[in-house]
């Protein structure tokens, strides 16, 4: 609803704020056969940066004259020289070319990321998530006949959930929840190799830098061992239960530990991506950049509440607390109940009564979304780049979307298709706040020496 068009609007005006405005009366020709090593850095619009600002050193203002590319070799040599120890270090060598494709991989990985999320929503929603009963770091063939089906259903006999929960059910229910786990797991390794393929690709073309490259190693590490993660969850969830009453369930802990690693993932890629296609933030004079400065002051802070929102919620899904106290504001016939400290030691309850849980979680939400109103409010009169506005503009409006969708979820008793959407507008939520954080961070020094104080009009 709010999230493409606001980051198409935002790359869009970044690229255009990126570059200076071009010279009257000045032409340049930068052909890639007679571009030295020295100078393939100076791809635009970083070119057109160096340009004008040997211009306006060397060039009385009102006057224009033709620039030679010859003429002014060294000196063009000598500005980008001061520009990489001054500032903008690049993420992707090889030109905009090699920007734009590794910036169309990264935002398709996070994107891919972000699938894995809602469909490990709905495999969890659908109690699904138990249905395979063993593990394999490379996959395997799922059941092709009828036997290989019976096989696996005899597996999923044994564990406490089909005793627990699932006791007669029939074979093509556990076709449908098999499907859905096994879906899961094989998107994930897809996304692997996805991953890997372009990645070794750009590698072995020189287009990623050391700096992206380390990078880049870590968050592959990171989504190899959240397979590890996933499993380590799913097992849990086949050990007996500690009491007879209780139905089988994974770890909260370990439930938390998975989304959180997925939630971390993406925001590693989407990040990466922007800083990719996006290596200067949006600003045309100094005057907006002081305003993007106060912003900055608070999109921080409450992009951790909306992280640690997102984490307490994987406690709620971890505990089942959405099935319990479904009333909004109170919950039940109070505004807080009785028996949020009851487990010793204390912090226990935080993480594992129901009560508490929930209650953090509604704590949570609500500081969120007023805080992000603060953020509105308190930057309505700034003076900001038109950029920066918008998302400050999508993210209230996701903020109370959000909401609205978990009170929806829970007064209708967690249905598959809320509970799904309100997972989705968690990321899409995180989503704005990195969107905006990136859009308000700091230029380089060489692009502030070249700002005027306020914006000129052409």
């Amino acid at each position: 609803m709010f999230g493409r068009g606001t980051v198409w609007s935002v790359l869009r005006r970044g690229k255009e704020a990126i570059g200076i405005p071009k010279l009257r009366g000045t032409t340049t020709s930068f052909s890639s056969s007679t571009q030295t090593p020295a100078l393939k850095f100076l791809t635009p619009p970083v070119a057109t940066h160096y340009i004008y600002a040997f211009r306006s050193q060397l060039i009385p203002k009102g006057h224009h004259v033709r620039v030679s590319y010859t003429r002014n070799f060294s000196k063009m040599v000598a500005a980008g020289a001061q520009h990489k120890e001054e500032g903008l270090k690049l993420l992707v060598s090889g030109g905009p070319h090699a920007q734009k494709m590794i910036g169309i991989w990264l935002f398709g990985s996070a994107a891919w990321v972000f699938s894995m999320v809602m469909l490990g929503g709905l495999t969890r929603l659908t109690r699904s998530g138990l249905s395979m009963t063993d593990w394999k770091f490379t996959g395997t063939l799922p059941p092709l006949t009828d036997e290989e089906w019976l096989q696996e259903f005899d597996k999923y006999k044994e564990s406490p959930e089909y005793k627990r929960v699932n006791r007669g059910m029939k074979i093509e229910e556990f076709k449908f929840i098999y499907w859905m786990e096994y879906a899961h797991r094989m998107w994930g390794r897809a996304l692997g190799v996805m991953f890997a393929l372009p990645y070794s690709y750009f590698l072995h073309k020189g287009y990623i830098t050391l700096r992206l490259g380390l990078r880049l190693s870590a968050l592959f590490g990171l989504g190899a061992g959240q397979g590890l993660i996933g499993w380590w969850m799913v097992k849990s969830g086949l050990e007996e239960p500690p009491s007879e009453y209780s139905q089988p369930r994974v770890s909260p802990y370990r439930l938390a530990a998975h989304l959180t690693s997925a939630f971390a993932i993406y925001c590693g890629l989407f990040w990466t991506a922007l800083s990719v296609v996006l290596p200067e933030p949006p600003t045309e004079s100094l005057t907006w950049v002081r305003g993007a400065a106060k912003v900055r002051r608070l999109a921080l802070p409450i992009s951790v509440l909306v992280g640690l929102t997102a984490v307490s919620g994987a406690f709620v899904a971890g505990n089942d607390a959405g099935h319990a106290f479904n009333t909004f504001p109170k919950m039940g016939d109070t505004w807080i109940p009785e028996d949020i400290f009851v487990m010793k030691p204390l912090i226990r309850n935080f993480f594992e009564n129901t009560s508490t849980v929930q209650l953090d979680h509604r704590i949570l939400a609500t500081a969120t979304l007023v805080s992000v109103g603060i953020l509105w409010w308190s930057t309505r009169k700034l003076d900001l780049h038109p950029a920066i506005r918008s998302v400050i503009g999508g993210t209230v409006g996701m903020a109370a979307l959000q909401v609205t969708l978990g009170i929806s979820t829970l007064l209708s008793y967690v249905p598959v298709s809320l509970g799904t959407a309100h997972q989705a507008g968690a990321l899409t939520l995180l989503t704005f706040m990195l969107l905006l954080n990136h859009t308000v961070r700091r230029p380089s020094l060489s692009l502030l020496k070249s700002l005027p104080q306020v914006v000129k009009t052409y």
